[in-house]
């Protein structure tokens, strides 16, 4: 009797490799290159420090990263991740970290309604993906996606804007972080809902109090394209990146790293 056909081992999945060593356990080896990944979370949780440890990581592999940053200043942002250790000026000046705020880019494309309909999402989201294909980006961060939904009519909109853009990335093998801003409360993991029925992974962040203090929890819910741990994990930022630390039942934190 024929063997049946086995499916290609999870090892010759092209991955990204984000550089964080624990969530790169979590994923099994890596984000499954292409992928378009909702990183999600409350203010203070860590998101825009991780998707920052993402592009460097990336630059200091060889692959060139953009950050397109809707909510504050380039000139901020790279304050920010100077304390670094594994942060490195060339890296900038090589061409290898580029940062656009989109006002910026608002302003180049002409796009100045209040509110954008498919016409201008589709400017948009060209102007994105022409950048990504002439300064062969491979690792995109976009904080936040939640901010750009702002100035979009309707949830088709959204729908539309998420779905073209994505595809388009992947195309060009461009492995992509859609920051989603959601209250504590919130019961869904993006503000319409719609994001996270589209993405192809979801990185849920967070605050859980424990004895009166906050810690910060990072867990994998979805991600296309490779197994993974769905286990809640201790996030903890430091001067080296993102050290992630299993949450056992009851609260507790395992000794050791992920």
């Amino acid at each position: 009797m024929p063997s049946k056909e086995r499916e290609p081992p999870e090892e010759r999945v092209d991955r990204c490799m984000t550089g964080i060593e624990g969530l790169d356990n979590i994923l099994n080896g890596g984000v499954p290159r292409g992928n378009t990944i909702l990183v999600t979370g409350a203010v203070g949780t860590g998101k825009t420090s991780m998707c920052l440890e993402f592009l460097v990581h990336g630059a200091l592999f060889g692959e060139t990263g953009l950050f397109i940053s809707v909510t504050e200043s380039s000139e901020k942002l790279l304050k920010n991740i100077i304390p670094y250790d594994f942060f490195e000026d060339r890296l900038v000046k090589e061409g290898r970290l580029h940062f656009i705020d989109i006002p910026v880019m608002y302003d180049r494309l002409g796009l100045d309604k209040p509110v954008f309909d498919y016409e201008e999402i589709h400017i948009l989201t060209d102007a994105i993906v022409g950048l990504v294909r002439e300064m062969r980006i491979r690792r995109l961060v976009v904080d936040s996606i939640t901010s750009v939904s702002y100035r979009l009519k309707s949830e088709e909109i959204i729908r539309e804007f998420v779905l073209r853009m994505g595809a388009a990335l992947s195309a060009q093998e461009c492995t992509s972080l859609l920051v989603s801003e959601i209250s504590p409360t919130h019961e869904r993991y993006s503000t319409y809902g719609v994001e996270e029925a589209i993405a192809d992974g979801i990185i849920v962040m967070a605050n859980l109090e424990r004895r009166g203090d906050l810690l910060r929890t990072l867990q994998v819910v979805k991600m296309r394209g490779t197994q993974h741990s769905r286990t809640k994990y201790v996030l903890d930022l430091t001067t080296t990146g993102v050290l992630l630390v299993p949450l056992l039942k009851g609260g507790s934190v395992a000794a050791g790293g992920a």
